[in-house]
């Protein structure tokens, strides 16, 4: 309970329990776009906007120099975050080496960046693997801000954005503006690395969005049930890791993912004994099925079958 009461932890926590309910809410819609490794390219891009923001901060001779990185990040993210998606779009580059770029270009950008503003690499550590005791709360209140945009996106727009992500064509044949939808899971995506950036670290925000949903995907089929269940495992795994953090001198955003990464390996081998075999593949389990036969009537229908033979 001590832990409760110290405010540094609060507002610790609360960091930690928004971004475990954001990043499995997005993280949901690039597992099922087959686009895992974006969070990974997006906050790349965003050191970029760290150093940027830094820079900018100290030639107005802000207290303390890095009082714009996140403001920052969040502008480098979403830039790069519909860069990679008009790359996408066009088909002028492959995805992967648009990722592959984005991550060697923001990882070179943010060092550059920041040496010119007087800093150092070692300024930019912080960022990269996460450090919850930079939480201000000034900090918090842009979590909680991005946070409640990115929710609102994610959850209220779901039905669209998992027509998109699911089938891109027969949404087009639907008359979904798939383009806008797709702008609209880049911009999430990059809000979500800049809220996860302080907890986790930029590095390892991809791993706080996918991994909760692969555990999920262990367990239910439906995308619905996979969304909530992602985010029951984030709020777990990064409460919990926070929690050890604050009795063991150890990095919370590495405490997180690899707890994270442990109940994904436990989940994979008990999940086979917990789960029953479906009788048929059904190739779409969000939708109701259009007929539903009593099971007298399925006896009937075989024996009237038989009976033909």
């Amino acid at each position: 309970m001590l832990m409760l009461t110290d405010p540094f932890m609060q507002r610790a926590l609360i960091a930690a329990l928004l971004v475990g309910i954001t990043a499995p809410v997005v993280g949901t819609y690039l597992v099922q776009r087959k686009l895992s490794l974006l969070g990974d390219g997006i906050g790349h891009v965003a050191l970029t906007g760290v150093a940027l923001g830094w820079l900018v901060g100290a030639g107005m001779g802000l207290t303390p120099n890095d009082a714009l990185a996140i403001p920052g990040a969040v502008v480098a993210a979403v830039i790069g975050a519909v860069l990679i998606e008009v790359v996408r779009r066009r088909g002028r580059t492959s995805g992967d080496l648009a990722l592959a770029i984005m991550f060697y270009g923001g990882i070179a950008g943010g060092v550059f960046l920041i040496g010119i503003a007087g800093g150092s690499s070692g300024n930019l550590m912080q960022y990269l693997f996460g450090s919850i005791s930079t939480v201000t709360d000034a900090d918090l209140w842009l979590t909680v801000v991005l946070s409640l945009v990115v929710l609102a996106v994610g959850v209220g727009l779901r039905h669209a954005l998992f027509s998109v992500s699911h089938d891109e064509e027969f949404a087009v044949a639907s008359g979904l503006p798939v383009w806008a939808l797709n702008i609209i899971v880049a911009v999430v995506s990059a809000l979500t690395v800049t809220v996860a950036m302080r907890v986790v670290g930029l590095l390892l925000v991809s791993a706080l969005m996918i991994v909760p949903v692969a555990v999920a995907q262990q367990v239910t089929h439906a995308f619905g049930r996979t969304m909530f269940t992602a985010c029951v495992v984030g709020v777990v795994v990064c409460v919990s890791g926070l929690s050890f953090t604050y009795w063991y001198n150890v990095s919370p955003g590495a405490t997180i993912v690899v707890l994270a990464i442990a109940v994904y390996a436990v989940v994979s081998l008990v999940a086979p004994f917990l789960t029953r075999r479906r009788p048929a593949h059904d190739p779409h389990p969000d939708l109701p099925d259009d007929v539903d036969l009593p099971a007298a009537a399925s006896e009937r229908a075989v024996a009237a079958a038989k009976e033909c033979r």
